[in-house]
């Protein structure tokens, strides 16, 4: 799934507004569990986006290794990507 920064960027701005809703929940101390729910609905927006942003970053990386631009370095780079991401 290739995105645009537009389309990443208007994901980041949905997600900062869901972020603001929480803390708006908070303040007028509503119900834990709709707290919850709302945290929930944004941790899988971010990884969305994380996954989006992983996605387009891995096959730019996997096409300078077809055209042998320092192949070894940008799968090492691939892989620590990978690796600190999905940690």
């Amino acid at each position: 799934m290739k995105c645009s920064k537009k389309n990443i960027i208007t994901r980041l701005r949905r997600i900062e507004g869901q972020v603001k809703g929480i803390q708006r929940m908070i303040e007028n101390d509503e119900d834990c569990t709709e707290v919850l729910v709302q945290i929930a609905a944004v941790r899988a927006a971010i990884n969305k986006v994380g996954g989006v942003v992983l996605e387009n970053y891995s096959k730019n990386c996997i096409l300078k290794v077809a055209e042998n631009k320092d192949a070894e370095d940008e799968m090492n780079k691939l892989i620590d990507t990978i690796v600190r991401f999905t940690k």
